[in-house]
């Protein structure tokens, strides 16, 4: 029965993943062991179940079918592995986790290192990075997401905290360049420090009744890291849009201060994502009770 069953994920992971290669990234293995996994598997069944050129792969007909009847097969796998891990009360294993950068090293990173020494037997492998990371193809198992999950379709969202967000200057740069009152008054002179990524800036959002509106100003910064925005806007280079989290400690240092008051605060909301499964790893729900209880209050100033 062991015999019949190898080969079987690599190959339901190379159709899900695209490619040999993303499969191994996700199986932690090999490309070519990815390859000759498949290959004995063909082998065995003495069909072929992928059309292969140099630039692409697709499923033959048999293929196809193959992997209905696979991906049905894990997931029955998976499911009474849930049970097994209900059954004996024990969360153990590894979960595969992916956040925001800044957030992940500041707030929740530490979070799941304290769940970590309460299950001696759960293993963490944490990605910190602020993309939006595809699940299935890079072998996650949950994401922490910012902002409105528009292109979620599919998946299984907690809501974990808002990221409020504060405008935030050093006090050198207001002595300098004046204090806005008033969302009206951030014209120029002023200047900002904007996140962007890949080109993209982020738009500075403030909330006025039901509606949100975006505001503008020149800059002379543009990144891609919530440390260097922060670094900047102490450093006098301009207004900063930032977290109310990261801005709190330069906020009680009084190296940074609120430009205005926000009668209704805008924030980011965040969730915990996952793939929908029939049956939820005890592992996996242990992480994101976890974090449902506790990554919550870190996030409450503003």
């Amino acid at each position: 029965m062991s015999q019949r069953l190898q080969g079987i994920e690599e190959f339901v992971a190379a159709v899900e993943a695209g490619s040999f290669a993303l499969a191994a990234q996700r199986l932690h293995v090999t490309r070519s062991a990815v390859a000759k996994s498949i290959a004995r598997l063909e082998a065995r069944l003495d069909t072929r179940l992928f059309l292969r050129t140099t630039r692409s792969q697709s499923l033959t007909e048999e293929g196809h079918g193959y992997y209905e009847r696979c991906r049905r097969a894990l997931a029955e796998l998976e499911a009474a592995e849930a049970l097994t891990d209900a059954a004996r009360h024990t969360a153990a294993g590894l979960v595969r986790l992916s956040m925001p950068a800044m957030l992940g090293r500041l707030k929740v990173g530490p979070l799941l290192l304290a769940l970590a020494r309460q299950h001696p037997q759960l293993s963490l492998e944490l990605a910190f990075n602020d993309r939006r990371v595809d699940l299935v193809e890079e072998g996650l198992d949950l994401a922490i997401r910012s902002g409105e999950l528009d292109d979620s379709a599919g998946l299984v969202a907690r809501p974990v905290g808002v990221q409020w967000m504060l405008l935030c200057a050093a006090p050198a740069y207001l002595a300098e360049r004046g204090h806005p009152r008033d969302l009206a008054a951030l014209v120029a002179p002023h200047e900002a420090v904007y996140y962007a990524r890949d080109g993209q800036v982020s738009p500075w959002r403030f909330r006025e009744g039901d509606a949100v509106v975006e505001a503008a100003l020149p800059s002379r910064l543009r990144c891609d890291s919530a440390e260097v925005l922060l670094e900047a806007a102490i450093g006098g280079m301009g207004l900063a849009r930032l977290p109310a989290w990261l801005a709190a400690d330069a906020l009680a240092a009084g190296t940074l201060v609120r430009v205005f008051d926000e009668p209704e605060p805008f924030g980011f909301p965040l969730h915990v994502i996952r793939t929908p499964s029939r049956y939820l790893p005890l592992k996996t729900r242990v992480v994101i009770d976890w974090l449902v209880e506790h990554l919550p209050p870190l996030l409450a100033t503003r």
